[in-house]
Parts: C-alpha cells; sequence; structure tokens
C-alpha cells in the first residue's frame, strides 16, 4: 500500500498554489460576508467546537434566500450578530452592513440559518453548493458572560471552493487603514521618492510576502537649507541602545543632529534589519554578478532632484530583511519572516522627503529568491492608529495587533512607560513611583498589578478531567472544586511547555491560567491525539482580565469591596490556593472571580472580572486601598519580587528544553500520580538521573548577575543565570542559577563570569532559596 510522502519543505502561512481555495476567518462577535458564484461551495467549519453560527444569505435583489445554497428556509433564527452591527457598526462590520443596504437589504431585520451549537465538535464542519450567484454574511455570536455561566465564544473559519479557479492567484492588497493621501505601487527592483509632511503615517506593505524594502528619509527643512540630514545609524542605535526597531515612544530613527525623523508605531513582522546598506552594485560585482540593479543606485536616480550626493552605498532601515549574526558573531541573511499583506506602519516627526524600494536581490535569500512588488500609503495626521506588534499563534494563523487590557484605561492615565508584554501592553513601572517605592510597598503595605495578559483556557465536558489529567504533572483527580494548583505541562521529553494555575470550578469545568497562548492549541491536539471527544477548550482570555493584589494589607483591602454568596467559601475565610465566585460591591455588584494566588511570595489575591468591568473593579479596589498605602504595581518591580521569592519566568528559568527539576518546580511532578501524563516516562527518568538544578546564589560586592551569565569553577562552565536581581530587603546581590548537579550543594563556592566569561568574575555562593520567606510563611498567613 501506498503511503503519502511527507513534503520535504514545510512553508506554512504562505498562499497556496491552489488557485479554486479560499479562506476567511469570522471572528468571535464579528461577521464575515463572501461572495458566491453558481457551483461554489462553501463550507463552515467551527474550529474549537461548541460555537454557533449564523448564515445569512442575500441575493441581488436584497432578499434573503436560502435555496440559492440548497438549504431550506424553514427553523431560521435572528441574525444577531448582523443586527447588531446594523445598529452598532464596528471596523469591519460598518463595510457589510453598508454592502447590503446598497443591495436593498436592510440588515436590522436580518434572518439566519443556525449551524452547530453548545455541543458541536472541534473541527465540526457544513458544506453549502451555490446554485445561483449570492452573498452569504457569517456570524460568531456570543452568548452571556462568562461570569454569569456563560461559554467562550470562539472564531469560525470559511473556506471556499471555487468552481472556475482564479486567473490570478497572487495575494490581493490589504485594505487601507484609512483613506490614504498617497497610495502607490513601487515595482519590483525600483525605488520611489515621495514627501510626507510632519505627523502623517506611512505604511509599508510587503504585498506578497519574503520581499524587502529599504527605506530612507531626509528632513525636507534642512534639504532647503542646502544642509543633508537623514537617518543615521550610529544616532540611533547609540539613543536608543537597541539594534531593532519597536513600536512606541521610544521607537524612533534620528539624523546626525539627534532629531527624531520617524517613529515606528506598527510593526506586523518583528524581523528586520535597521541600517544595513541598501544593496549596492559592489556587492553583486563581489558575486559575479556585474551589471545587476541595486538598491542604492534606484536611490541615487531618484535622489538627483533633491540635489543630494549620491553614494555608492546607502544605509538604510531594511525593512522585512532578515539578518542575524550566528554563533561565530558572522552576518547571516535568511528568508525574511513577513507574509502577504504584513507592513510597517510609521509617523513622519518632521517633514520628509522619503525613498522606499523593492529590493531586486534575486541572487540569496533576501527575498525568498524571487523579488516582488512593495506597496506605500500615506495617511494624513489627523487619524489615529493603535501602537501594535503582531504575533502569530501558530505559523498559518492571522496576525493579532497587541491589545490594551481592560485596565489600561487606568494605568496609562498614572504612567506613559508601557512594554508589549505577551500580546498586551502593560506599564513597567508608574510615575512619581517607579519599581523601588512599588517594590516596597508590596513587601510592607500592598499593591495592584495587572496581570490582565495571562491565557485563560475553559476546558469543559464530561471528558475535561481527564484531559487535564493527562496533560499536567499533577494529579488533577485529587483537586477539590474551588481549589487551585501550580503545576507544569511538558512534553513528551519531559521539557516544559509552560507552567500555570489550574481551577477546578466543578466536576467538569477546569481552567488554565498560564503564560503561553499555544497552550489552547496543545490542549485541544492533545484532545484529539487521546480521542477525547467530549471536551471543549475555549479561549477565555478575551473574557477575563484580571489584577493582582499583592502585600500584606490585601486581605483587609479586598474585605472591604468583596462579597461572597452563601453558597461560596467567605472571602475573609479562602486558604492558600483557593477561591470563591463572588461580586464586588455586594449581592448586585460586578461578577468577580477572586483567587488567593499571586506571583510575589506575600500574602495575595487575584481579582478576574470582564474587561468591560475592569475600570470599576480597578476603582474600587484603589479606593479601598487608599488608607493602607497601595500603590500601583509595574513590571519592572514584580521582576524584583519574583526572583526573590524564587518564583520561575517562562524563557528564564525554563523552555521546552528544560523539565520542571532543573526549572527548580520538583514539586509539580507528583510523584505517586497513577495515570499516565504526557512526558511522564521521560520525567521519571529525570528525577532518578538529574544533571542540572536550580539554585540560589548570593553575590559577593555590588554588581549584579544578569540572564545568560555563565557560572565557573576554575575554567569549566558549572552553571548559567536564569535571573538575577539586586534585593532591596536582603541589600545583597542574589541570582537563580541552572547548575549542574556537582556543585548543588549548599555552600558551595562558584564564580560569575562578566565580559567573556573569564577576565572577569564575581564571587558567589550557592545559598537557600527562595531568598525571601523561604518556608513561605507570608503567603500562607
Amino acid at each position: 500500500m501506498a503511503t503519502q510522502e511527507r513534503p520535504r519543505l514545510l512553508v506554512p502561512g504562505l498562499l497556496p498554489a491552489d488557485p479554486t481555495r479560499e479562506t476567511y476567518r469570522v471572528r468571535r462577535g464579528a461577521a464575515t460576508a463572501v461572495e458566491l458564484r453558481p457551483d461554489d461551495r462553501l463550507t463552515v467549519r467551527d474550529l474549537d467546537g461548541g460555537q454557533p453560527a449564523e448564515l445569512t444569505v442575500v441575493t441581488a435583489d436584497g432578499g434573503e434566500d436560502y435555496r440559492a445554497l440548497g438549504a431550506a428556509a424553514g427553523g431560521l433564527v435572528e441574525a444577531s450578530v448582523l443586527r447588531r452591527l446594523a445598529h452598532a457598526p464596528s471596523a469591519g462590520g460598518a463595510e457589510i452592513v453598508s454592502g447590503l443596504a446598497r443591495r436593498g437589504h436592510d440588515p436590522s431585520t436580518a434572518t439566519a440559518l443556525g449551524l452547530f451549537g453548545p455541543t458541536s465538535r472541534p473541527g465540526a464542519e457544513q458544506t453549502f453548493r451555490a446554485e445561483r450567484e449570492a452573498i452569504v454574511v457569517v456570524g460568531a455570536p456570543e452568548g452571556p458572560s462568562l461570569l454569569e455561566g456563560g461559554v467562550p465564544a470562539s472564531d469560525l473559519q470559511l473556506e471556499i471552493r471555487r468552481a472556475d479557479a482564479r486567473r490570478d492567484v497572487e495575494p490581493s492588497l490589504p485594505e487601507p487603514l484609512a483613506d490614504p493621501r498617497l497610495d502607490f505601487q513601487v515595482d519590483r527592483a525600483s525605488a520611489l521618492a515621495y514627501e510626507v509632511k510632519a505627523g502623517e503615517f506611512i505604511q509599508l506593505i510587503d504585498v506578497q510576502g519574503r520581499q524587502c524594502t529599504d527605506f530612507l528619509a531626509f528632513n525636507a527643512g534642512r534639504l532647503q537649507d542646502g544642509v543633508e540630514r537623514g537617518l543615521d545609524s550610529t544616532a540611533t542605535r547609540s539613543l536608543m541602545g537597541s539594534a531593532w526597531p519597536q513600536p512606541g515612544l521610544f521607537a524612533k530613527f534620528y539624523d546626525t543632529d539627534l532629531e527624531p525623523l520617524v517613529e515606528v508605531v506598527r510593526d506586523t513582522v518583528g524581523r528586520h534589519d535597521t541600517f544595513g546598506l541598501a544593496c549596492t552594485s559592489k556587492y553583486y560585482e563581489d558575486m559575479g554578478y556585474f551589471g545587476h540593479v541595486n538598491c542604492s543606485d534606484n536611490f541615487n536616480v531618484e535622489l538627483d532632484p533633491y540635489t543630494i550626493q549620491p553614494r555608492r552605498g546607502w544605509p538604510a532601515i531594511n525593512f522585512f530583511f532578515n539578518t542575524a549574526f550566528d554563533a561565530h558573531n558572522l552576518y547571516v541573511v535568511d528568508e525574511p519572516w513577513s507574509r502577504p499583506g504584513d507592513y510597517v506602519l510609521l509617523r513622519a516627526m518632521t517633514d520628509l522627503v522619503c525613498l522606499s524600494s523593492a529590493c531586486p536581490d534575486d541572487i540569496d535569500p533576501a527575498n525568498a529568491w524571487n523579488p516582488t512588488e512593495v506597496h506605500v500609503r500615506v495617511y494624513p495626521a489627523t487619524q489615529r492608529f493603535s501602537a501594535a506588534i503582531a504575533h502569530r499563534v501558530t505559523p498559518d494563523a492571522e496576525p493579532e495587533l497587541t491589545k490594551e487590557t481592560g485596565f489600561h484605561e487606568r494605568t496609562s492615565a498614572l504612567t506613559s512607560r508601557h512594554t508589549e508584554y505577551n500580546g498586551y501592553w502593560l506599564p513597567t513601572a508608574y510615575d512619581n513611583h517607579g519599581a523601588t517605592a512599588e517594590y516596597w510597598a508590596c513587601r510592607e503595605q500592598a499593591a495592584i498589578m495587572d496581570l490582565s495578559p495571562l491565557r485563560k483556557f475553559e476546558v469543559l465536558g464530561p471528558d475535561a478531567e481527564a484531559l487535564v489529567q493527562a496533560t499536567m504533572t499533577r494529579d488533577i483527580r485529587r483537586l477539590a472544586d474551588g481549589q487551585v494548583v501550580y503545576t507544569a505541562m511538558c512534553n513528551e521529553t519531559g521539557g516544559m511547555m509552560d507552567d500555570g494555575t489550574v481551577f477546578r470550578i466543578t466536576q467538569n469545568n477546569f481552567r488554565f491560567v498560564g503564560g503561553a497562548e499555544h497552550d489552547g492549541v496543545w490542549l485541544r491536539e492533545q484532545a484529539e491525539r487521546l480521542g477525547l471527544e467530549r471536551v471543549w477548550v475555549k479561549d477565555s482570555t478575551d473574557d477575563l482580565h484580571n489584577v493582582s493584589v499583592q502585600g500584606p494589607a490585601s486581605r483587609d483591602i479586598l474585605a472591604q469591596v468583596v462579597w461572597t454568596p452563601p453558597t461560596q467559601t467567605p472571602f475573609a475565610e479562602l486558604r492558600w490556593f483557593r477561591f470563591s465566585i463572588g461580586r464586588i460591591g455586594g449581592p448586585q455588584g460586578i461578577p468577580i472571580v477572586a483567587s488567593r494566588t499571586g506571583y510575589s511570595g506575600e500574602l495575595g489575591y487575584e481579582v478576574f472580572c470582564h474587561p468591560q468591568d475592569a475600570p470599576a473593579v480597578w476603582d474600587a479596589i484603589v479606593a479601598a486601598g487608599e488608607p493602607h498605602g497601595l500603590l500601583p504595581l509595574g513590571l519592572d518591580a514584580l521582576d524584583m519580587l519574583r526572583i526573590e521569592a524564587g518564583l520561575i519566568f517562562a524563557g528564564y528559568e525554563f523552555d521546552d528544553q528544560v523539565d520542571p527539576f532543573e526549572a527548580g518546580i520538583g514539586f509539580t511532578v507528583t510523584a505517586d500520580k497513577e495515570d499516565d501524563f504526557v512526558g511522564k516516562e521521560a520525567l521519571v527518568e529525570r528525577r532518578a538521573h538529574p544533571q542540572r538544578v536550580l539554585v540560589g546564589l548570593e553575590l559577593e560586592g555590588n554588581e549584579p548577575a544578569a540572564h545568560g551569565d555563565c557560572v565557573h569553577v576554575g575554567r569549566p562552565q558549572v552553571g548559567v543565570i536564569t535571573s538575577g536581581v539586586r534585593s532591596p530587603v536582603l541589600r545583597t546581590n542574589v541570582a537563580l542559577c541552572r547548575m549542574d548537579v556537582r556543585y548543588a550543594e549548599l555552600g558551595t563556592e562558584v564564580e560569575v563570569g562578566k565580559l567573556d566569561g573569564h577576565q572577569k568574575r564575581i564571587p558567589a555562593t550557592v545559598v537557600r532559596f527562595p531568598f525571601y520567606d523561604p518556608d513561605k510563611t507570608r503567603p500562607r498567613s
């Protein structure tokens, strides 16, 4: 029997070469419209399961005709999503509503064919064949709030199989972000100059994916004075202290006068070269390609009208150019990360003369060996765009832009210092306080912190316990309703996929709170592998935003505002790793979940609420905490707290190559757990034959250790620093270190390497950790 050969090269996320297939996404709470022609086949797919769909079929004359898809018109339901969009159009929804109105259809009275339901399986699908032309609108309705007994909504997928293959299989341009003032294409192997006014926005779009575009900008005002002031690599890198651009307040590019010319507002790729040379004739000549068209010469032609002196090589921002330095510190190039429609959005800080190229490089991976075009749009300064970086959960997933949490309205009023964390903007420190003051507030009084970027997943159904038991290192069957447990989630080799907490809400309802968005994908994959057909994994991150209230006064503060019904454990009586479902302000107040958990080493709680209620929850807690000295707390202070308390962090203490014993949380691997779980066999072996272990180090002197510093005994390296901090309460430098077990004994003397690891050494001693309150008497109090 012939077996299907595995493809030699996997390139997920790019447009497939099938001209008859199209896919679209229907976001939760939103709608997507597609146009069908005779004999086209439409498949509606419930990716995560348990998600209803509303399918409305509109004909050319504005009527609804479900027989156009071969469906019966009986049993129709109200098209709740479409009706809501008719009364309150949203981004994307307004276009659907206006399009239907042009056909004479009134979306406010729309009906729909109801598909799927609360028990539909993950991947459930229904296919229709178009008998005649029609517009099909598919909505993904949201149900009641999760905190009021609802189930999180999830996305749907639409797949169209065209009866007639598309003539053009190339990607189409994405829709403009607003009405552009300039809108033009830079043809492959060419460059164009254009002028931009201060405050205007420049969108550089990779139309077909994996195509680099070099960018130059000059101060237009200085050019009129006869002075050339363009983007300068040395000034920018010195002022930014970073080789890579990032959106936000500090993502600026400067000239030699240290004046900012542009700032990055959005970046959907995350991988660029800042100030490599635009390709030059010399590069191609040295490779044996004489006379090859190049960006630098193309720029010189475009710059001639501006009397700018030509150069053989122009230092440029090389957007979408994927460069790196390898283990030998050599400069290397690989294919760009950009996908069709990816873009960078810049804001002009002054009047500019700009140049953009579509790089002609076809002799190396710079443009994936196939140069294509680039598109440029310029938007008026009156427009407003959120600052964002995009990320993808899987390589072929839609990009997700950085979001604001439900508490952002309150935190942003207190500080402008935000950083992108796990897909959201979070404060690093607060104005008039700073990390040290925030740290002491948590240690001595109380602090409140936005931790909404934590990923939440509801695991529901009769097979829910079996799935959680099979994927967590803890024995989940021992968990009682209303109890929380801290656990690891490992792969088959014993490496940690993530750490997190499992909430047992009822017999068949669990909530996993972790740090990685991929956790939900992993759980669904394991459910399918195990053949668990009666379990649903639903992402509830957008339904539950949370603040952490930590510190000795946290119980007294929250006891003033949290009401719990008689069926729940009274808030003041919550023990460590327990939770109650209650409300803020009394029986008719805001629904919340309050858990006695945290990440500070202090007595503390986390309060979960719906994002729309977040400002009111913040206000209630802050008002109650003011007499107790409550302060807001940012990421910088949190890092100090968690290192002192010996709490681990993904990418520092662990990754998928590090097991829980090496990460310092071997206690999460239940030794007598009878049921099998992912990684169990490997972890039995690793427990019996450990190679590395997490230890605490106390350093001499006042110089701290940093993540990645090597640790030596003599010349050989015996460990690596995972995290380090100068402890305010201990008044010394401490660090967490992944150490060879032979040097893990308390009192062992080692040296932390600086510079090249040998020219400078800081003496250190292995000490007990957690460094602060090692017996955890404070969180247990």
